[in-house]
């Protein structure tokens, strides 16, 4: 339930043109130059990368990866991989933010499904009273003779 409320509560909002920052978690929309280039060493598919901002020299970002979207709808799950992006690459910047009614909605849900479930009985049925079957070693076995 954690994860699902992390993702609901973040989303990607285009940047205002100025270059993002070391430490900024951001996605850029691959373009076709870019996807051609990046082919080989990210697949041929790529639409966007998403990842943090490590650095930015001659005209390239370095990105640790977190995730990749792909052209028909996929996604592949990175690890913090370090990529070299030319900025002739990227068409869009995004960069990660937090949304106030995401956060909202997905906190609302989660704290009316810890209600729905603190109001509802956990132990199960029976009486303190019911007998409880002795264990093993209270039985006693009693051998038959055989005839």
């Amino acid at each position: 339930m954690v994860g699902s409320s992390l993702v609901g509560c973040y989303t990607l909002q285009p940047t205002s043109g100025a270059a993002p920052s070391v430490g900024e978690n951001v996605a850029f929309d691959v373009n076709d130059a870019g996807r051609m280039a990046l082919g080989g060493s990210l697949g041929p598919e790529i639409s966007q990368i998403e990842g943090r901002v490590l650095g930015s020299e001659n005209g390239e970002y370095v990105l640790a990866v977190s995730n990749i979207k792909l052209l028909r709808g996929g996604e592949q799950v990175w690890t913090g991989e370090h990529v070299r992006i030319k900025s002739d690459y990227v068409g869009t910047t995004y960069e990660r933010k937090l949304s106030r009614p995401r956060t909202i909605a997905v906190s609302a849900v989660g704290v009316g499904l810890l209600a729905y479930i603190a109001t509802r009985s956990i132990k199960g049925g029976g009486s303190p009273t019911d007998k409880v079957p002795g264990d093993s070693a209270q039985t006693q076995l009693i051998p038959i003779p055989n005839p």
